[in-house]
């Protein structure tokens, strides 16, 4: 019981409905609200009517208004607004307010319902108009129509009054009025522009029915009470005026002769038009809600609105209005007035335009024939229309036909010209065309597709309009309603509409992201261009994958050199790159799908080749090396080909193959560089065979050789087995001597030296030391900086052992101090000679290497033989008190100096 209770106090249209938190117009007594069904998403507009609104307007009375007596009035004021909504759930017709939800009572007392979508009321609309002029024109006053769209931005409403806007609207109000006249026998009693709305579509609809009755001369039975004239006519300051008669706008039958019949409501029409062309935009009557005053202006000819005063206009009339309908419409005796047919056949209706809503209006009755007749001749007279009629009145009434598939391409080629045309024509495209061809062409998964031509000949022309379509909706509406369209039209098994579809390429590229490209559009191209037995259709897919590989499907990329000097516009400031395939799926799945081809047309070659060009933008070389020369290379031998389809083909396989050489001599010479960079921190690369035989690259050793095996004794001027000729050294002066660094090469024994005082001469012996500029030696003046080599003792003394040639006796560089008698330990400062070798001059060089061991040497001159136990000793005791005598007795008191044999012997070198 409490639940049923609580769901009393409920309205249903709130529960039902969301309602916009502010009115977007007054419309009257009502407040008009936007509206949305939350179950349906439909659009409504809500009415609401406050009875405080009675209570403030009876306040200002006093005690001369009592509290029954208002408590009457009241009553009967909301039993005359409830009247209007009964009737408008009553009456169905096009030009009659279409009714949504019953009224009902709110939570605060009020009254509520909703109808269809309304914009505004025309009294609302002219008050605009009239704020508009007095400020300066349309845009010197913000407008009171303004409102939020699905973006969340603000927009005025679209409310324009010109000529075919009028025409049009008294046409559809005529219509209302025969209706109401011959098929519910009813009488308005108030038409006026607060009883005329606008709705979303730009139709003028009747309402206000608060006062309408039947007539006196009435004989069918109705259960609507007729007006009591002497009731309405009575103007109570306790109420509202919007809720009473308006007597403006009032017949003088009502007024004057207490008589209630249609032709009243043909005199309103007359006063209602009028206002239209009047500035300001009210009734030409001024009769301040008074029976009396109104009697008084129409006592007088001057005061009455006639054709002699122009029926009290302030502006001219129009001619075709001023001579055939004003003077049957605003007339004293009811007899002469035209009724609402004869109304809508006057002349003030005669004209192209006029008569094409007419007939758009009543399309849905029309034959097969005269629809298909008119669809064809409409686009000849659309650029006549008003840009607000367009939208709002022919566009809605030519989508309603897509129904019919005989004229579906007709309705749409119409329609997206008037798209084309509009401002607005981004915001009416998502509005109104997209959901009509979402209903149109979406076919439901499982559902088996039937071909049908008319549907068909209808997604030609969506398909031809592709780039129309791009620029007039976001990219996730193109995602959602536009592509399934697309891939309709892929799958199709009509050639011409797979061509069309994959010419669509670039557009959809444009708008669409990298994956839905790759993962929806790609795979249904790949799909067409696999099973496609057509060749127009392969060359067309091949174009197709040339703009998902990034390129341009015309294939004029390149036609001007770029050095004309000539400014080309960009095509297309919303094309771009960001949705071409990655390099995976462009080697993994596109150069696959050229490979399997078999045909060798050569439209279909010349196809692929373009293909291939820009898979060589992507690709990686290895790839171009080993997976597209060869099918280039194939391709390019067909025997279809002609010479210079051949010499294209050559030029793309050089190219690529010039690409491949490049990339592969960089990694090459970056690996090498690096390679190089190791070795030099090699120490074995200070010692090259250059430093050690001679720049010549000679084998120096063979002079040795050759003495040795015939028996010849050395030569003074032979050279020597560093493959330097013994040649006198120019003398240089104490100073020069001093100032330039020298390396000195010196024996460290005894025996060498006392052979080399024997030689006669001390610049040709190996006895002593020979000092020689680091410039001529080649060596550079870097070699200052090495570290110190220790000598190893030869292993064996034979000739066949590399003792023989030198390296054995070959000591490191150690830096010598002149003026120190004994070695020194530490590693970091300069080493200095001992007191038992020889002594030198000041003149000394600060670098000793000790040279390579003179053939000429009693015991380099034995046989192959090794040499004896005691000789080798006596070698072993040269070495060791020569140049490191101290220094090998020092290492050897920390540990015993082991017997070193074959490459061991070089170990200090490595």
């Amino acid at each position: 019981m409490f639940t049923s209770a609580l769901k009393s106090f409920s309205s249903n249209i709130s529960a039902n409905y969301t309602i916009s938190s502010t009115p977007t117009s007054i419309c009257g007594a009502w407040k008009v609200y936007d509206g949305k069904k939350k179950s349906t998403g439909r659009a409504v507009s809500i009415f609401v009517f406050e009875r405080k609104s009675l209570d403030a307007q009876a306040g200002g009375f006093g005690a001369r208004s009592s509290s029954s007596s208002m408590r009457k009035v009241h009553e009967e004021v909301i039993a005359r607004v409830k009247r209007e909504s009964n009737l408008l759930a009553r009456l169905r017709h096009p030009s009659i307010l279409e009714l949504a939800e019953p009224i009902e009572d709110t939570r605060s007392g009020g009254l509520m319902f909703a109808t269809e979508p309304v914009t505004a009321s025309l009294a609302g609309l002219l008050l605009e108009k009239d704020d508009q002029e007095k400020a300066g024109g349309v845009a010197g006053r913000p407008s009171r129509f303004v409102v939020t769209d699905d973006n969340g931005q603000l927009r005025r409403r679209e409310l324009e009054i010109d000529e075919l806007e009028i025409q049009k609207g008294l046409l559809q109000v005529a219509q209302g009025l025969e209706f109401l006249h011959d098929s519910a026998c009813l009488v308005h009693g108030n038409l006026t522009p607060d009883a005329i709305y606008i709705n979303a579509k730009s139709d003028w609809k009747i309402a206000g029915l608060a006062f309408a009755g039947p007539p006196d001369t009435s004989d069918t039975p109705s259960n609507i009470p007729p007006i009591s004239l002497s009731e309405v006519l009575y103007h109570d300051p306790r109420l509202p005026r919007a809720l009473q008669l308006d007597m403006d706008y009032t017949s003088p039958d009502f007024v004057m002769d207490s008589n209630v019949s249609s032709a009243a409501d043909m005199f309103s029409l007359g006063l209602v038009m009028l206002a239209l062309y009047n500035s300001p935009h009210t009734s030409p009557l001024k009769t301040n809600s008074n029976v009396s005053t109104y009697k008084k202006l129409f006592a007088s000819s001057s005061s009455a609105p006639s054709a002699t005063n122009n029926y009290l206009s302030s502006r001219p009339l129009p001619k075709d209005l001023l001579n055939g309908v004003l003077p049957r419409l605003i007339t004293r005796r009811p007899g002469q007035r035209i009724n609402a047919r004869e109304f809508q056949q006057s002349q003030f209706f005669d004209n192209i335009l006029v008569s094409s809503i007419r007939f758009l209006d009543s399309l849905p009755a029309k034959t097969p024939n005269e629809k298909s007749q008119f669809m064809k001749g409409l686009p000849k007279i659309l650029g006549q229309f008003p840009r607000a009629v367009l939208e709002k009145k022919v566009l809605p009434a030519l989508l309603e036909e897509t129904k019919d598939r005989e004229i579906l391409f007709l309705v749409l080629q119409n329609a997206f010209t008037i798209v084309k045309s509009l401002p607005s024509g981004r915001r009416a495209f998502a509005e109104k065309v997209i959901p009509k061809l979402r209903e149109t062409f979406t076919v439901s998964k499982g559902t088996p597709s039937e071909r049908d031509s008319a549907k068909e000949a209808g997604l030609v022309v969506v398909l031809e309009n592709i780039e129309l379509i791009g620029d007039s909706c976001s990219g996730k509406e193109f995602k959602d309603d536009i592509l399934p369209i697309l891939q309709l039209g892929l799958e199709s098994h009509t050639h011409t509409i797979v061509d069309k579809s994959l010419s669509c390429l670039p557009t959809i590229m444009a708008v669409l992201d990298f994956s839905t490209i790759k993962h929806e559009v790609f795979p249904t191209v790949a799909a067409v261009f696999s099973k496609t037995s057509s060749l127009g259709i392969k060359i067309r897919g091949l174009q197709a994958f040339v703009v998902l590989c990034g390129g341009s499907s015309g294939g004029n990329e390149a036609l001007g050199d770029g050095l004309d000097g000539a400014v080309q516009p960009p095509k297309s400031a919303k094309a771009s790159n960001n949705a071409v395939l990655d390099k995976y799926t462009v080697q993994e799945k596109i150069v696959p799908l050229l490979k399997a081809m078999k045909t060798k047309e050569p439209a279909v070659m010349m196809a692929a080749l373009a293909v291939f060009k820009q898979v060589g933008k992507l690709a990686d070389t290895e790839f171009l090396a080993t997976e597209c020369l060869p099918i280039l290379w194939g391709f390019s031998l067909g025997p279809l080909l002609e010479l210079q389809q051949f010499q294209e083909y050559m030029a793309l396989i050089k190219s690529l193959s010039s690409r491949i050489e490049n990339e592969q001599v960089r990694k090459l010479r970056e690996l090498s560089s690096s390679s190089t960079a190791a070795k030099s921190n090699d120490l074995m690369n200070v010692g090259s065979t250059d430093a050690f035989f001679g720049s010549n690259g000679k084998d120096v050793g063979e002079n040795d050789f050759e003495r040795l095996v015939l028996g010849r004794g050395a030569s003074n001027n032979s050279t020597n087995m560093f493959g330097d000729g013994h040649r006198p050294q120019p003398q240089q002066s104490q100073a020069s001597r001093a100032a330039t660094p020298v390396f000195a090469w010196s024996t460290p024994t005894a025996s060498s030296a006392q052979h080399s005082a024997n030689s006669g001469s001390a610049m040709n012996s190996w006895g002593q030391s020979h000092s020689f500029n680091t410039q001529a030696a080649g060596l550079g003046s870097s070699l200052s900086t090495l570290t110190a080599l220790k000598p190893t003792p030869p292993a064996s003394a034979g000739v066949g052992n590399s003792s023989t040639n030198g390296f054995g006796a070959m000591a490191p560089m150690q830096p010598m101090n002149k003026q120190s008698s004994t070695w020194s330990t530490n590693p970091s400062g300069p080493m200095t000679q001992p007191t038992s070798a020889l002594s030198y001059s000041q003149n000394q060089p600060d670098f000793f290497v000790p040279p390579p061991p003179n053939p000429s040497l009693p015991y380099l001159q034995s046989s192959n033989a090794a040499p004896s136990a005691q000789k080798q000793s006596t070698i072993q005791n040269q070495y060791t008190k020569g140049l490191g005598g101290s220094r090998l007795q020092e290492n050897g008191a920390k540990q015993a100096v082991q017997k070193k044999t074959g490459l061991d012997a070089y170990e200090s070198l490595l």
